[in-house]
């Protein structure tokens, strides 16, 4: 549905962009808590730690690719992830500039613990929403991620 009203007059519109800032400021909140308190996983690390569960072993490449961010920021995360015990680091055997990452056993425990507990914490803050809300809220906040990449 089309509206005639600009969307920056509309209340609806108003709530989403505080919603999405919101969303914005907690992201910077818990980024924080990942640099000064032990065991905190920003949403960048607890990527990884997903990524190395459901993959095996990969490269800072690989990684940077899936976290959508640069090798150097891998970089200085995995230090991080190195130092709670969560990944190891091993240099390739050919090259030693090459290193694979592998999750630990405390990093596949940690990594499985914050996946339950947000799957909980999801049953029962989005119960109440239909697919297609769901859907919508999907779209929504993929666009929301254009615009912040176009910023």
């Amino acid at each position: 549905m089309v509206h005639a009203v600009p969307p920056a007059e509309r209340p609806a519109f108003a709530a989403l962009a505080r919603a999405a800032y919101q969303l914005s400021a907690a992201d910077a909140r818990l980024r924080g808590r990942a640099t000064r308190e032990a065991g905190a996983l920003s949403m960048t690390h607890a990527r990884v730690l997903k990524l190395l569960d459901e993959r095996g072993p990969l490269s800072v490449t690989a990684l940077a690719e899936g976290t959508e961010t640069s090798t150097a920021a891998v970089t200085q995360l995995l230090k991080g992830l190195v130092a709670a015990g969560y990944v190891d680091k091993q240099e390739a055997a050919d090259d030693r500039r090459k290193v694979r990452v592998k999750l630990t056993p405390a990093g596949r425990a940690r990594h499985r613990q914050r996946e339950a507990s947000i799957q909980q914490w999801m049953q029962q803050a989005l119960a109440q929403y239909s697919d297609a809300d769901l859907s919508a809220a999907t779209q929504i906040l993929g666009q929301l991620g254009a615009l912040y990449d176009a910023l």
